[in-house]
């Protein structure tokens, strides 16, 4: 976006802002004032807000329960009047001059919430028309989470991935990713993506512990509304007002994890610090300010299961004395980088092997390091965030918001990449009123000093090992001296294995830390591993990427026009700007040969645009006397790289003798490829991830001239097979050219789903128990995924440029070269599937109040996919168990000022594919507990507690970190000063 366009945008804002101001003049400032009492103990209860109806003007009392409210509304007004644990009321006032008394009834029924998120318009939970979850205040300060974005682990239908201490990522229905595109988070309305990583960064830059009001979960399709890339659902956290939540507040949490090893790390300790100031003025200005820091050690992935456990046979030739784990020279762990595919298989050949007839060849593995050893262990998270309000009147509210945010830690996408020292920044412009807002927002990113652990393993091994070249000549050497003199062959291949690396650094050392900061500062993977060179080339593994999101988006509700029916309407665009660093996004305009080459000024081209744009409009009909809801909405979303698309959705809501409330809906939506699908360019370890956008292929040919990975791989099988047999390489290659498979993938399209839900939700047995039971089937086509291809080049220049066509012998021969020799011919394209995928599932949940304030709460949730008889193009990754549950039992006031809980969580073992690795992630349960105490006369909340108290090690997903016991104390100090 041009300097001019967000010129435009702040004069709109000002015009606006000024309408407002004028129509406010000459009206009377009126002033209401009152105190408010619990009416159980008749004791003033402070932070009690204080709202005029169908207004944006409202107070909070002070800490003597005591108000004054300025409007410039008349007379008769209504005021609404809530508080955390107490029953929300109206007040009719009639007139000025009496002091208010009000007393608040406890609230001792369940299910009261309202939210905004289902609908984009407040209504009751029970009556959403689709499934939606909200944690508010009380229940994240009686969750044993040791924040409240843990907490969202206990939500019906959630499941959390783990990838590092500061990030976590959610997800709903199947599906799941670390980095998952398909998930949207909004804090405030404000999306919290990181625009070339593609997703949020969990709650790096999100509220504060003391600055979370509540927290909205609609699992399953929300594009109807929201578009972009809401299909599996959306999560909209909403901060405190500084109107109505004022005064000092601090918070200090102390906490130990990696207790009683097998982390791979000893005890330490972790510490997290907030504090948050608001204040109002006349109930015309307010401001917050919130700060936080938190510091640990992160949690370790050292899993060292074969991720290849084949390769004895597809690999190498079947060596029957080998064992397939101690002495596999194709052993490829889990978390361990450099003994991969690709760019790290070694063909040695011309052996000569006791027994066998011929020359032998051996595919060897480098060996790499793991990651333990590259990640760094200590991260930080550092946030701010500031706002001011202004009311122009009593319907409209103008604000200004900036938030901060900057965290280490572990993020995975293709590979894992060390993220040190991101930080992105929002700046937020809004005006809102009762029923409408128009916002703006840009955010910016920049990765700071992150580091891709894959290229940082390949130029460690190469560097200090030498080239392949270099590495199996070595190799070669020393394997043929031994097995000579009659070493056993396994003891051989270990012998070869240590004559190759006698140069390599090894972790911990002077000379390895030494490498790794000169590697990990050089913004060029490009230059690993030369094809056919000696001498060791220094690449680097450096992330420098930088990107700004423009975002604009406006909501009105015409329904006080339309009478007779619910009108919503609403619009909004989006622009990424990004920087290319000629790693991961590039100019295109650019020649190829050219487009990863630095110009003079050190730049990579021009910027980068991607555009999105969408208008929705909602109607909403109540008949029966309001026992039928009916919901109709509309959205069109567009993006100049693809057609238009229409997502429509259709709901209803039936309630029946008050408690009962049936729902249904059905809903299409859209998903355009997020940056890093359309755009990327990414030379990783020789295989190069590409965006799916037609341009990105001229030149390349990966779409039409290539075979897929799986084919290579079973042909490669073969080949060696019969080459062990005494056939030459090239004859076996033509032998088996049928078990090659030509890729024919076309140019990325927006991703579809067709969602269809029903539910049920209740209140039952005299208020005491709620019930909430739904089910979904969802159908996907155009899915989303990548797949691996080799292009068939038969130049041996590092360019690679000559390529032969696929079916050819020249492709045949190319083929088996690219898995011996020329290492970059092989692309990670992101394209659809071309199949349709059904996946379905249901959830129960259940609360129930059955004793005093004794309250047992308990969930399970079912997600499976259907099988397809036909193979597709790439693995899709479903990624999600089958079952899962969570139960909780507890009681808030166990004794006067004291509570607990404690949840039970289990998981049933799933198996988990991505482009790094794939296995089976085992079956865990867990418990969690926490114990409060209240001390009101220091306006004080301590907590104690902790998660997986038993410290039960497990994976939340393949290639993850191994997740142990984390135990804390947490002291709250809240409405100091005020």
């Amino acid at each position: 976006m041009k300097l001019s366009s967000i010129k435009v945008i702040t004069l709109l804002f000002l015009f606006i802002a000024s309408n407002q101001i004028l129509r406010a003049q000459g009206n009377n400032i009126i002033v209401i004032s009152g105190t408010i009492i619990d009416q159980d103990t008749k004791e003033s209860i402070p932070g009690v807000s204080v709202a005029i109806k169908n207004t944006v003007s409202g107070t909070a009392t002070n800490s003597e329960g005591k108000f004054d409210l300025r409007t410039k509304a008349s007379f008769p007004l209504t005021l609404v009047v809530s508080s955390v644990g107490f029953k929300t009321q109206e007040f009719e006032v009639k007139g000025a001059g009496s002091t208010l008394k009000i007393a608040l009834i406890t609230q001792t029924q369940l299910g009261q919430e309202v939210v905004v998120t289902a609908s984009r318009v407040e209504e009751s939970i029970l009556k959403s028309p689709v499934a939606i979850e909200k944690l508010d205040i009380r229940a994240i300060r009686e969750s044993p989470a040791p924040s409240f974005y843990d907490a969202l682990e206990n939500v019906k239908g959630v499941q959390m991935t783990t990838s590092s201490l500061t990030f976590k990522v959610p997800n709903t229905r199947g599906f799941n990713i670390p980095n998952n595109f398909r998930f949207v988070q909004l804090v405030d309305g404000v999306d919290m993506q990181a625009g070339t990583l593609g997703v949020p960064l969990g709650n790096a830059i999100g509220p504060t512990e003391l600055d979370i009001s509540s927290v909205e979960i609609t699992p399953g399709a929300a594009s109807a509304l929201y578009g972009m890339n809401a299909i599996n659902g959306m999560a909209n956290l909403l901060t405190k007002s500084p109107f109505y939540q004022q005064g000092l507040s601090l918070y200090q949490k102390t906490g130990l994890n990696h207790v009683g090893g097998g982390t791979g790390r000893d005890a330490i300790i972790l510490t997290e610090t907030a504090i948050r100031y608001a204040k109002a003025y006349n109930n015309k200005f307010a401001f917050k300010l919130n700060l936080s820091y938190m510091r640990g050690t992160d949690w370790v992935s050292d899993t060292r299961i074969n991720q290849n456990p084949n390769s004895l046979n597809t690999a190498n030739p079947k060596f029957s004395e080998l064992n397939a784990d101690a002495d596999n020279p194709a052993y490829d762990a889990w978390n361990k980088y450099g003994d991969d595919g690709g760019s790290n298989a070694v063909t040695i050949s011309g052996l000569t092997i006791p027994g066998r007839t011929g020359n032998q060849s051996v595919i060897i593995r480098r060996t790499g390091y793991y990651e333990k050893d590259i990640a760094q262990p200590t991260v930080d998270n550092l946030k701010f965030d500031g706002s001011l309000h202004y009311r122009l009147n009593d319907k409209a509210e103008l604000s200004y918001g900036y938030r901060y945010g900057k965290l280490d830690g572990l993020f995975q996408r293709g590979n894992k990449i060390q993220m040190d020292n991101v930080s992105v920044q929002n700046h937020k412009l809004e005006l809102k009123g009762a029923n409408y807002f128009i916002r703006s927002y840009a955010s910016i990113e920049n990765t700071g000093d992150s580091y891709n652990l894959k290229p940082l393993v390949d130029n460690l091994d190469i560097s200090s090992g030498g080239t392949n070249a270099v590495w199996g000549a070595k190799y070669k050497t020393a394997f043929q001296n031994a097995i000579n003199g009659g070493t056993p062959l396994a003891d051989a291949l270990r012998i070869g294995r240590a004559a190759a690396d006698a140069s390599r650094v090894e972790p911990g050392t002077p000379a390895f830390n030494a490498l790794k900061n000169t590697i990990i500062n050089i913004n060029n993977w490009d230059h690993f591993n030369v094809v056919g060179g000696d001498a060791p080339v220094t690449g680097g593994a450096a992330l420098t990427q930088k990107s700004r999101t423009y975002h604009t988006d406006a909501q009105v509700d015409l329904s006080k026009y339309t009478k007779s029916f619910g009108l919503l309407v609403g619009a909004d665009a989006r622009i990424y700007e990004v920087i290319p660093d000629g790693n991961n996004f590039v100019d295109f305009s650019r020649p190829n040969a050219d487009r990863t080459k630095p110009l003079a000024d050190g730049t990579f081209g021009d910027h980068v645009y991607y555009k999105k744009f969408g208008t929705f409009a909602q109607v909403t009909k109540t008949l029966f006397e309001e026992k039928l809801k009916l919901f109709g909405s509309l959205r069109l979303d567009y993006n100049p790289e693809f057609d238009p698309k229409l997502n429509p959705r259709i709901a209803a809501v039936y309630t029946l003798a008050e408690h009962h409330n049936f729902r249904a809906s059905l809903q299409n939506g859209y998903r355009f490829p997020a940056l890093f699908e359309a755009l990327s360019f990414v030379n990783n370890g020789n295989i190069r991830r590409v965006g799916g956008l037609p341009y990105i292929n001229e030149g390349l040919n990966y779409l039409d001239n290539s075979y897929t990975l799986t084919s290579i791989n079973t042909f490669n099988a073969a080949v060696n097979t019969d080459v062990a047999t005494g056939l030459s390489a090239n004859a076996a290659a033509l032998k088996n050219r049928a078990l090659l498979e030509t890729t024919s993938l076309s140019a990325t399209q927006p991703e579809r789903i067709n969602s269809f839900e029903v539910g049920y939700k209740s209140i039952l047995l005299e208020n005491k128990l709620v019930l909430d039971i739904d089910a979904y089937s969802n159908e996907y086509s155009g899915f989303l995924g990548q797949v691996e291809v080799a292009v068939p080049y038969t130049s041996t220049t590092p360019r690679l440029t000559t390529q032969a066509p696929v079916g050819s012998d020249d492709a045949v021969i190319a083929a088996l070269a690219a898995n011996r020799n020329n290492q970059q011919t092989r692309y990670r394209v992101y394209t659809n599937a071309k199949n349709k995928y059904n996946n379905y599932g249901s959830s129960l949940g259940l609360t129930y109040n059955f004793y005093q304030k004794y309250t047992i709460n308990g969930n399970v949730s079912y997600n499976n996919i259907t099988e397809n008889k036909q193979k597709d193009v790439f693995v899709t990754g479903f990624n999600t168990p089958n079952y899962t549950t969570n139960i909780s039992f507890g009681n808030r006031e166990i004794a006067k000022n004291v509570g607990f809980n404690v949840v039970w969580r289990w998981q049933e073992s799933f198996l988990w594919e991505s482009p790094l690795v794939n296995g089976q992630v085992p079956a865990y349960h867990t418990f969690d507990a926490q114990v409060t105490y209240r001390v009101p006369s220091a306006k004080a909340n301590i907590k104690i507690g902790g998660t997986n108290i038993f410290n039960n090690k497990y994976l939340q997903y393949a290639g993850g970190p191994t997740l142990g016991a984390l135990y804390y104390a947490a002291i709250t100090f809240d409405g100091l000063l005020n």
